[in-house]
């Protein structure tokens, strides 16, 4: 390699890492504003609840983060709507039954364990069963299958033959 060559390469690795650097100072910040400034709650005990909560609600917009990592706007009024109720005085349960009678059980990022809720929870398990289950249905149905063909007449002789020696 020629001397410049190795520059443009030494050029091209630095441009590619600060671009990354750059790419990374960009974009961790945005979950981290996704609570603002003026929605954190004054006691440092409620606002711990308040994200505890928040954590497990799902943004309806997102559908795939909790409202305390979007910065959708109906989030951001779930978020407030939390921190009111646990001014007034609600305890963690009741906020999130208060939201699930408003949104639906969808709102969940967790669904609870209920009877609606049993082929949720037991589908990983019944699925796994099954699998097991029709391995070993396939394996016992091949181990009695023989496998290849019959040998010829001329196979046969040639076998005996190289047995014999």
């Amino acid at each position: 390699m020629r001397g410049g060559e190795l520059r443009r390469i030494k050029r091209g690795s630095r441009f590619v890492s600060g671009l990354l650097a750059a790419l990374f100072v960009l974009v961790v910040p945005l979950t981290a504003l996704a609570v603002n400034p003026d929605e954190v709650l004054a006691d440092p005990a409620l606002e711990a609840r308040a994200r505890a909560i928040s954590a497990e609600l799902r943004c309806m917009v997102c559908q795939n983060q909790s409202i305390d990592d979007s910065n959708a706007e109906l989030a951001k009024d779930l978020r407030l709507l939390v921190r009111e109720r646990l001014t007034d005085g609600d305890t963690d349960e009741q906020v999130m039954n208060y939201i699930v009678s408003r949104y639906g059980e969808f709102v969940l990022l967790k669904p609870r364990f209920e009877t609606k809720t049993i082929l949720l929870w037991g589908a990983p398990l019944l699925l796994v069963v099954a699998g097991g289950l029709s391995l070993i249905v396939f394996a016992r149905k091949r181990a009695g299958k023989p496998t290849g063909s019959k040998l010829t007449a001329e196979e046969q002789a040639r076998l005996s033959e190289l047995l014999d020696e």
